[in-house]
């Protein structure tokens, strides 16, 4: 069997980036063969939780190849069909905004956007403070969009921040592989994390 082209993402929630290479390395360990793709935010951004350089360095040692980091890199995905199907993992609201929007000014909306147009199935995962406020109108468009999916996701500290939502990063690989049957993993919203 042949092994499966993924498309791996990362936006700039920062506070997530590790569960995100925690399941680019459970993918890699299940066989994926994956591309890494990051946000300029993502590929560059020091933060009190990590240094961009060492995020890169483990996403490259990992996949074996070189991140994706520019508008210019990212468009021959589609066309070329490298993936099968592309992850965003994390997702946050900003990326979404303009993934609703059709706006495309970095690596990762236009890795999107070119998957997209010959399509190839891409899956959202959510990790955005205001998911139940500024961003649900987002969501719940791209929902309603052809050739997305989402990883199922909560709300994560609901007394702290009670418009704030994350992904289930331990049902990223499922919903990737429901993606790719056409069919969005369920129950897409529950509880807390």
């Amino acid at each position: 069997m042949d092994r499966i082209r993924l498309g791996f993402a990362f936006c700039g929630s920062f506070c997530t980036l590790s569960k995100a290479v925690a399941k680019l390395r459970s993918a890699v360990e299940a066989g994926y063969d994956v591309y890494p793709i990051m946000s300029f935010n993502a590929y560059a951004t020091d933060t009190r939780f990590g240094k961009a350089d060492d995020f890169v360095w483990e996403i490259e040692d990992l996949c074996g190849r070189k991140v994706i980091k520019s508008i210019v890199g990212a468009e021959p995905l589609g066309p070329k069909k490298m993936v099968d199907v592309l992850l965003i993992a994390p997702c946050t609201g900003n990326t979404m905004a303009k993934l609703a929007l059709g706006i495309t000014d970095t690596p990762v909306t236009m890795a999107a956007k070119s998957v997209l147009r010959v399509g190839i199935p891409v899956v959202l995962a959510p990790a955005t403070n205001d998911a139940l406020a500024a961003s649900a109108q987002n969501i719940g468009r791209l929902m309603n969009t052809k050739h997305i999916y989402f990883v199922p996701m909560a709300q994560d500290q609901p007394e702290k921040k009670p418009t704030s939502v994350i992904a289930d990063f331990e049902r990223v690989l499922p919903a990737v592989e429901a993606a790719r049957r056409g069919e969005q993993l369920q129950p897409v919203l529950f509880g807390t994390v």
